[in-house]
């Protein structure tokens, strides 16, 4: 599935509706509102929740935090930017 749809509702003043809550968690930080983003995942369960909760606390630069929700997830920190963790994150949930 394509990343575009994402993209371009990011001219919008709110996700869509059909998002769910891990991918408007993402179109919020896309939009530089980190605390959004974050409040939607903070109380949820599960290793998908986690993975974009640790992502979050990464972006934060809050590193033992954020191993924490990658261990929660049953991931490691990537290597790779910032940037193409949002984008595999994105991929992952429009998929």
């Amino acid at each position: 599935m394509s990343k575009f749809p994402f993209y371009e509702s990011l001219t919008e003043p709110l996700p869509p509706a059909h998002f769910s809550v891990l991918l408007k968690s993402l179109w919020y930080d896309a939009k530089g509102d980190w605390k959004t983003a974050h409040d939607l995942v903070d109380s949820l369960a599960g290793e998908e929740a986690a993975w974009v909760h640790a992502y979050l606390h990464r972006k934060e630069g809050d590193s033992w935090n954020a191993d924490y929700w990658y261990a929660r997830a049953k991931k490691v920190r990537p290597s790779h930017t910032l940037e193409e963790e949002w984008e595999s994150l994105v991929m992952h949930f429009m998929a």
